[in-house]
Protein backbone atom coordinates (compact mmCIF):
# COMPACT_ATOMS: atom_id res chain seq x y z
CA UNK A 1 0.00 0.00 0.00
CA UNK A 2 1.36 3.45 -1.04
CA UNK A 3 -0.24 6.57 1.05
CA UNK A 4 -1.83 7.52 -2.52
CA UNK A 5 -3.58 4.35 -2.38
CA UNK A 6 -7.64 4.53 -2.53
CA UNK A 7 -8.65 2.71 0.80
CA UNK A 8 -12.12 0.94 1.94
CA UNK A 9 -12.29 0.83 5.69
CA UNK A 10 -15.39 -1.51 6.15
CA UNK A 11 -16.93 -0.54 9.60
CA UNK A 12 -14.79 2.76 10.25
CA UNK A 13 -16.92 3.74 13.02
CA UNK A 14 -16.71 0.87 15.10
CA UNK A 15 -13.64 0.02 17.83
CA UNK A 16 -11.87 -2.30 15.46
CA UNK A 17 -12.31 0.07 12.13
CA UNK A 18 -11.62 3.64 14.22
CA UNK A 19 -8.74 1.97 15.41
CA UNK A 20 -7.25 1.34 11.88
CA UNK A 21 -8.20 4.33 10.12
CA UNK A 22 -6.49 6.00 13.08
CA UNK A 23 -3.10 3.67 12.31
CA UNK A 24 -3.72 4.74 8.10
CA UNK A 25 -3.75 8.19 9.32
CA UNK A 26 -0.48 8.05 11.48
CA UNK A 27 1.46 7.23 8.07
CA UNK A 28 0.08 9.53 6.44
CA UNK A 29 -2.50 7.68 4.35
CA UNK A 30 -5.63 9.90 3.37
CA UNK A 31 -6.99 8.15 0.15
CA UNK A 32 -9.63 6.60 3.18
CA UNK A 33 -12.82 5.66 1.99
CA UNK A 34 -15.74 5.29 4.36
CA UNK A 35 -19.33 5.25 4.91
CA UNK A 36 -21.61 4.66 7.87
CA UNK A 37 -24.47 1.84 8.00
CA UNK A 38 -26.93 4.55 6.70
CA UNK A 39 -25.22 5.69 3.59
CA UNK A 40 -24.28 2.17 2.67
CA UNK A 41 -26.32 -0.86 3.90
CA UNK A 42 -23.81 -3.94 3.19
CA UNK A 43 -26.40 -6.19 3.48
CA UNK A 44 -27.80 -4.67 0.46
CA UNK A 45 -26.16 -6.60 -2.67
CA UNK A 46 -26.97 -3.93 -4.93
CA UNK A 47 -25.89 -1.02 -2.98
CA UNK A 48 -22.69 -2.96 -2.47
CA UNK A 49 -22.48 -3.20 -5.89
CA UNK A 50 -22.66 0.27 -6.59
CA UNK A 51 -20.36 1.17 -4.07
CA UNK A 52 -17.37 -0.47 -5.35
CA UNK A 53 -18.15 0.33 -9.33
CA UNK A 54 -18.01 3.86 -8.00
CA UNK A 55 -15.31 4.07 -5.85
CA UNK A 56 -13.25 1.81 -6.84
CA UNK A 57 -11.17 0.92 -3.92
CA UNK A 58 -7.15 -0.40 -4.78
CA UNK A 59 -7.49 -2.15 -0.65
CA UNK A 60 -10.22 -3.55 1.49
CA UNK A 61 -9.99 -4.06 5.47
CA UNK A 62 -13.31 -5.56 5.93
CA UNK A 63 -13.84 -4.63 9.96
CA UNK A 64 -17.47 -4.58 9.67
CA UNK A 65 -19.86 -6.79 11.48
CA UNK A 66 -22.72 -7.29 13.68
CA UNK A 67 -21.05 -7.85 17.44
CA UNK A 68 -21.86 -8.95 20.87
CA UNK A 69 -21.69 -10.61 24.30
CA UNK A 70 -22.80 -13.81 25.05
CA UNK A 71 -26.20 -12.90 25.60
CA UNK A 72 -26.80 -11.30 22.25
CA UNK A 73 -24.95 -13.99 20.22
CA UNK A 74 -27.23 -16.38 21.80
CA UNK A 75 -30.58 -14.33 21.35
CA UNK A 76 -30.06 -13.21 18.22
CA UNK A 77 -28.75 -15.98 16.58
CA UNK A 78 -30.37 -15.51 13.13
CA UNK A 79 -29.63 -12.07 13.42
CA UNK A 80 -25.92 -13.23 13.52
CA UNK A 81 -25.27 -15.91 10.78
CA UNK A 82 -27.56 -13.82 8.25
CA UNK A 83 -26.11 -10.35 8.75
CA UNK A 84 -22.67 -11.14 8.76
CA UNK A 85 -22.70 -13.69 5.92
CA UNK A 86 -24.46 -10.88 3.84
CA UNK A 87 -21.94 -8.22 4.72
CA UNK A 88 -18.90 -10.86 4.32
CA UNK A 89 -20.48 -12.68 1.30
CA UNK A 90 -21.04 -8.75 -0.56
CA UNK A 91 -18.31 -7.07 0.51
CA UNK A 92 -15.36 -10.19 -0.67
CA UNK A 93 -17.46 -11.16 -4.00
CA UNK A 94 -17.26 -7.01 -5.67
CA UNK A 95 -13.99 -6.23 -4.41
CA UNK A 96 -13.07 -9.66 -6.58
CA UNK A 97 -15.45 -8.07 -9.44
CA UNK A 98 -13.53 -4.39 -9.11
CA UNK A 99 -10.46 -5.50 -8.87
CA UNK A 100 -9.46 -5.20 -5.37
CA UNK A 101 -5.89 -5.35 -5.19
CA UNK A 102 -5.95 -6.98 -1.40
CA UNK A 103 -8.43 -7.88 0.91
CA UNK A 104 -8.24 -8.10 4.35
CA UNK A 105 -11.21 -9.67 6.41
CA UNK A 106 -11.25 -9.70 10.02
CA UNK A 107 -12.64 -12.84 12.21
CA UNK A 108 -13.00 -13.83 16.12
CA UNK A 109 -11.67 -16.14 17.96
CA UNK A 110 -14.53 -17.63 18.66
CA UNK A 111 -14.37 -19.87 15.23
CA UNK A 112 -12.00 -22.20 16.98
CA UNK A 113 -13.82 -25.38 18.36
CA UNK A 114 -14.82 -25.17 21.84
CA UNK A 115 -12.85 -27.96 23.41
CA UNK A 116 -9.66 -27.43 21.44
CA UNK A 117 -6.25 -27.44 22.60
CA UNK A 118 -4.71 -24.38 24.40
CA UNK A 119 -3.07 -22.06 23.13
CA UNK A 120 -5.27 -22.01 19.71
CA UNK A 121 -3.43 -22.43 16.47
CA UNK A 122 -4.58 -21.87 13.48
CA UNK A 123 -4.58 -25.58 12.30
CA UNK A 124 -7.28 -26.05 14.98
CA UNK A 125 -10.10 -24.66 12.73
CA UNK A 126 -12.82 -27.21 11.84
CA UNK A 127 -11.10 -30.02 13.88
CA UNK A 128 -14.27 -30.15 16.55
CA UNK A 129 -17.67 -28.19 17.63
CA UNK A 130 -18.13 -24.69 18.35
CA UNK A 131 -19.01 -23.65 21.62
CA UNK A 132 -23.09 -23.77 21.56
CA UNK A 133 -24.11 -19.77 22.74
CA UNK A 134 -22.03 -17.80 19.75
CA UNK A 135 -22.22 -20.59 17.00
CA UNK A 136 -24.10 -19.14 14.29
CA UNK A 137 -21.74 -15.72 14.46
CA UNK A 138 -18.47 -18.28 14.22
CA UNK A 139 -19.83 -20.46 11.33
CA UNK A 140 -20.10 -16.77 9.41
CA UNK A 141 -16.86 -16.40 9.86
CA UNK A 142 -15.34 -19.57 9.61
CA UNK A 143 -17.19 -19.44 6.31
CA UNK A 144 -15.36 -16.03 5.95
CA UNK A 145 -12.45 -17.61 6.13
CA UNK A 146 -12.73 -20.12 3.75
CA UNK A 147 -14.37 -17.75 0.87
CA UNK A 148 -11.36 -15.41 0.71
CA UNK A 149 -8.94 -19.20 0.27
CA UNK A 150 -11.22 -20.07 -2.48
CA UNK A 151 -11.32 -16.28 -3.98
CA UNK A 152 -7.52 -16.85 -3.99
CA UNK A 153 -7.55 -20.28 -5.29
CA UNK A 154 -9.85 -19.67 -7.99
CA UNK A 155 -9.58 -16.03 -9.12
CA UNK A 156 -5.78 -15.94 -7.88
CA UNK A 157 -7.37 -12.85 -5.38
CA UNK A 158 -4.69 -11.79 -2.35
CA UNK A 159 -7.39 -11.69 -0.10
CA UNK A 160 -5.96 -12.62 4.29
CA UNK A 161 -7.90 -13.37 7.11
CA UNK A 162 -6.88 -12.37 10.24
CA UNK A 163 -8.55 -13.67 13.78
CA UNK A 164 -7.84 -11.46 16.45
CA UNK A 165 -8.68 -12.13 20.31
CA UNK A 166 -10.61 -10.15 22.47
CA UNK A 167 -10.60 -7.09 22.05
CA UNK A 168 -10.71 -3.46 24.17
CA UNK A 169 -10.58 0.00 23.40
CA UNK A 170 -11.71 3.30 22.00
CA UNK A 171 -14.84 3.35 20.40
CA UNK A 172 -16.24 0.30 22.56
CA UNK A 173 -19.79 -0.90 23.31
CA UNK A 174 -20.66 -0.26 27.23
CA UNK A 175 -23.97 -1.31 27.23
CA UNK A 176 -24.37 -4.06 29.53
CA UNK A 177 -27.27 -6.58 27.02
CA UNK A 178 -24.87 -7.03 24.19
CA UNK A 179 -21.34 -5.76 25.70
CA UNK A 180 -18.51 -7.87 25.68
CA UNK A 181 -16.79 -8.67 29.05
CA UNK A 182 -14.20 -6.17 29.72
CA UNK A 183 -16.32 -3.05 29.01
CA UNK A 184 -18.95 -4.72 31.06
CA UNK A 185 -17.22 -5.04 33.69
CA UNK A 186 -15.75 -1.37 33.82
CA UNK A 187 -19.28 -0.35 33.14
CA UNK A 188 -20.54 -2.42 36.30
CA UNK A 189 -17.44 -1.17 38.50
CA UNK A 190 -18.10 2.40 37.81
CA UNK A 191 -21.69 2.68 38.47
CA UNK A 192 -21.24 0.74 41.44
CA UNK A 193 -18.49 3.11 42.71
CA UNK A 194 -20.77 6.28 41.89
CA UNK A 195 -23.69 4.48 44.10
CA UNK A 196 -21.62 3.35 46.67
CA UNK A 197 -22.57 -0.10 46.31
CA UNK A 198 -21.87 -3.33 48.41
CA UNK A 199 -21.02 -5.52 45.58
CA UNK A 200 -20.82 -6.01 42.03
CA UNK A 201 -21.96 -8.98 40.78
CA UNK A 202 -19.89 -11.34 37.71
CA UNK A 203 -21.59 -13.76 35.42
CA UNK A 204 -20.51 -17.25 35.71
CA UNK A 205 -17.58 -18.71 38.31
CA UNK A 206 -14.87 -16.64 37.37
CA UNK A 207 -12.93 -19.56 36.41
CA UNK A 208 -12.93 -19.02 32.60
CA UNK A 209 -9.68 -17.65 31.12
CA UNK A 210 -9.32 -14.91 28.31
CA UNK A 211 -6.82 -12.67 27.03
CA UNK A 212 -7.45 -9.04 26.08
CA UNK A 213 -5.53 -6.54 22.93
CA UNK A 214 -6.10 -3.07 22.41
CA UNK A 215 -7.31 -2.34 19.54
CA UNK A 216 -4.18 -0.12 19.11
CA UNK A 217 -2.40 -2.80 18.73
CA UNK A 218 -4.57 -4.71 16.74
CA UNK A 219 -4.69 -2.04 14.32
CA UNK A 220 -0.78 -1.74 13.88
CA UNK A 221 -1.17 -5.49 13.19
CA UNK A 222 -3.10 -5.51 10.65
CA UNK A 223 -1.50 -2.52 9.07
CA UNK A 224 1.86 -4.57 9.67
CA UNK A 225 0.33 -7.55 7.61
CA UNK A 226 -1.66 -5.72 4.74
CA UNK A 227 2.19 -4.88 3.99
CA UNK A 228 3.76 -7.89 4.53
CA UNK A 229 1.43 -11.27 5.03
CA UNK A 230 -0.03 -12.59 1.76
CA UNK A 231 -0.69 -16.13 2.47
CA UNK A 232 -3.85 -18.28 1.91
CA UNK A 233 -5.36 -19.25 5.72
CA UNK A 234 -5.30 -17.45 8.63
CA UNK A 235 -3.68 -15.46 10.88
CA UNK A 236 -4.29 -15.14 14.88
CA UNK A 237 -3.57 -11.64 16.41
CA UNK A 238 -3.49 -11.52 20.12
CA UNK A 239 -0.87 -11.66 23.26
CA UNK A 240 -0.01 -14.65 23.76
CA UNK A 241 -0.74 -14.76 27.52
CA UNK A 242 -4.14 -14.98 29.61
CA UNK A 243 -6.31 -14.22 32.79
CA UNK A 244 -9.00 -15.40 34.82
CA UNK A 245 -12.05 -13.87 34.96
CA UNK A 246 -11.71 -13.40 38.40
CA UNK A 247 -8.39 -11.90 37.88
CA UNK A 248 -9.75 -9.02 35.47
CA UNK A 249 -12.58 -8.28 37.66
CA UNK A 250 -9.99 -7.49 40.51
CA UNK A 251 -7.90 -5.57 37.95
CA UNK A 252 -10.96 -3.73 36.82
CA UNK A 253 -12.12 -2.51 40.00
CA UNK A 254 -8.08 -1.99 41.25
CA UNK A 255 -8.19 0.79 38.28
CA UNK A 256 -12.05 1.94 38.76
CA UNK A 257 -11.32 2.63 42.22
CA UNK A 258 -14.04 0.50 43.84
CA UNK A 259 -14.37 -0.88 47.40
CA UNK A 260 -16.68 -3.20 47.75
CA UNK A 261 -16.76 -7.28 47.14
CA UNK A 262 -17.24 -9.57 43.82
CA UNK A 263 -20.32 -11.37 43.86
CA UNK A 264 -20.29 -14.51 41.30
CA UNK A 265 -23.52 -15.69 39.81
CA UNK A 266 -22.72 -19.39 39.05
CA UNK A 267 -26.21 -19.73 37.48
CA UNK A 268 -24.40 -17.44 34.62
CA UNK A 269 -23.32 -19.07 31.72
CA UNK A 270 -19.02 -19.04 31.70
CA UNK A 271 -19.13 -19.71 28.21
CA UNK A 272 -15.63 -21.20 26.79
CA UNK A 273 -13.36 -22.50 28.91
CA UNK A 274 -10.47 -21.04 27.70
CA UNK A 275 -9.51 -18.96 24.38
CA UNK A 276 -5.70 -18.35 24.49
CA UNK A 277 -4.18 -17.78 20.79
CA UNK A 278 -1.01 -18.90 19.75
CA UNK A 279 0.60 -15.69 17.90
CA UNK A 280 3.85 -17.97 17.18
CA UNK A 281 3.09 -17.35 13.81
CA UNK A 282 2.29 -13.98 13.63
CA UNK A 283 5.29 -13.11 15.77
CA UNK A 284 7.83 -15.31 13.43
CA UNK A 285 6.63 -12.63 10.99
CA UNK A 286 8.09 -9.73 13.50
CA UNK A 287 5.32 -8.22 14.55
CA UNK A 288 4.17 -7.79 18.92
CA UNK A 289 1.84 -6.39 20.64
CA UNK A 290 3.32 -3.07 22.99
CA UNK A 291 0.27 -2.27 25.26
CA UNK A 292 0.20 -4.60 28.32
CA UNK A 293 -3.72 -4.81 29.73
CA UNK A 294 -3.51 -2.68 33.18
CA UNK A 295 -2.03 0.15 31.00
CA UNK A 296 -4.42 -0.35 27.96
CA UNK A 297 -7.26 -0.70 30.61
CA UNK A 298 -6.14 2.13 32.27
CA UNK A 299 -6.25 4.46 29.40
CA UNK A 300 -9.60 3.02 28.30
CA UNK A 301 -11.05 4.01 31.96
CA UNK A 302 -9.78 7.59 31.58
CA UNK A 303 -11.10 8.12 28.43
CA UNK A 304 -14.58 6.73 29.36
CA UNK A 305 -15.30 7.38 32.60
CA UNK A 306 -16.95 10.83 32.35
CA UNK A 307 -19.56 9.27 29.84
CA UNK A 308 -20.44 6.11 31.49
Amino acid sequence: MTTSDKIYVAGHRGMVGSAIVRRLQKDGFTNIVSRTSTELDLRNQQAVADFFVNEKPDFVILAAAKVGGIIANNTYRADFIYENMMIQSNVIHHSYLNGVKKLMFLGSSCIYPKMAPQPLKEEYLLTGLLEETNEPYAIAKIAGIKMCDAYRSQYGCNFISVMPTNLYGSNDNYDLKNSHVLPALIRKFHTAKKENAASVEIWGTGSPMREFLHADDLADACFYLMQNYNEAGLVNIGVGEDITIKELALLVKKIVGFDGELKFDTSKPDGTPRKLMDVSKLHSFGWKHKINLEEGVAGVYSEVKDKL
